[in-house]
């Protein structure tokens, strides 16, 4: 088992250890793996939301660090995780409010079924040579993230595809493919998501596309944060999360940003201060797109989750964000 990836925190200020992972692995009866895998969760104190599919497994989960280790130790046992990518850091309180193991056609769906991170990838590129890279003029620099979460930090001088799902991915390059490479010698395309999954699947689309001299950030956004000093870094903003953390910055201290409820989209102190912004309620991203009626439905339910607060009760389900670790 290894724990020695994982930092050391300061527990009296951070005591529940964060552990995004994903492998990409040949799982021939990935709903046999799902009970097991559950119940140890469970048995352990553990919470968050594992993804299981014929292709291997992804997600992020939280608790202690023994419970982690545990858990871990499970996931690399199975067949074709023993080399399981894990990214450590920490949150002052539980992100999740419970255990969900999914079965899923794809553990990051692209839509791509030719697509196989495991017959072909890109060159994977250490967080300490990523700056170089990125800064050689010859290097194309794609943010393979969403438009939401591109929004709140990216790396300077990246190219973002304005996609809202994944899945856009492939019809992007394919219509922009020309302008992005040109003609001639087709130059370096380098490629980062947050924990590195997205770009397994991007780069090797890339490279079925054509492209030879594809690269992408290995560990993804999350372990350059957590490798590179802030006074040498390239990346602006923050981070968004698929946890109740919402974004983390350098170090991957907790960030400024808080979730809209409604559409669960990142918010800044600057929306906050909009007409459009009501807590629980809306946000200047989705309030044009909701309905008088549907804004009464978020009101009713924020009140709820106000009272079961105040009664020192969880309220499951009215803070979550989208499927945590599920486009990590």
């Amino acid at each position: 088992m290894q724990t020695q990836d994982i930092p050391v925190t300061d527990t009296a200020t951070a005591p529940v250890c964060v552990a995004a992972l994903y492998q990409f692995a040949p799982f021939e009866d990935p709903a046999a793996l799902r009970a097991p895998l559950l119940a140890l969760c469970e048995a352990q104190g553990i919470r968050g939301t594992l993804l299981l599919a014929r292709e291997g497994i992804n997600g992020t989960i939280a608790g202690s660090r023994a419970g982690l280790d545990t858990v871990i130790a499970h996931v690399r046992a199975l067949p074709g995780c023993e080399a399981l990518d894990v990214k450590f850091s920490s949150a002052a309180e539980m992100p999740f409010h419970r255990m969900k193991v999914r079965l899923k056609r794809e553990i990051v769906t692209m839509g791509e079924p030719g697509t196989d991170p495991l017959a072909t990838v890109g060159t994977y590129i250490a967080p300490e040579d990523w700056n170089a890279l990125i800064s050689d003029p010859d290097t194309i620099l794609i943010d393979t993230r969403n438009d939401y979460e591109v929004a709140i930090g990216t790396f300077s001088g990246a190219i973002d595809p304005e996609t809202r799902s994944f899945r856009e991915f492939p019809e992007w390059f394919r219509r922009e493919r020309a302008r992005l490479l040109g003609e001639g010698k087709a130059p370096k395309v380098a490629m980062f998501c947050t924990g590195g999954i997205r770009c397994e699947k991007s780069t090797a689309f890339l490279k079925q596309e054509g492209v030879e001299d594809v690269f992408h950030l290995k560990g993804g956004i999350l372990k350059y944060l957590e490798t590179i000093p802030a006074e040498q870094s390239l990346w602006q903003g923050e981070c968004f999360v698929f946890d109740q953390r919402v974004s983390v910055g350098h170090g991957l201290v907790q960030g400024s940003l808080s979730l809209c409820h409604a559409c669960r989209q990142p918010v800044s102190e600057a929306d906050k201060a909009s007409s459009h912004y009501e807590e629980g309620v809306s946000c200047p991203a989705c309030f044009e797109s909701r309905t008088d009626e549907q804004r009464a439905r978020y009101r009713e339910r924020h009140r709820q989750e106000k009272l079961a607060e105040a009664r020192g009760q969880e309220h499951v389900g009215a803070k979550m964000p989208t499927s945590a670790g599920q486009e990590a």
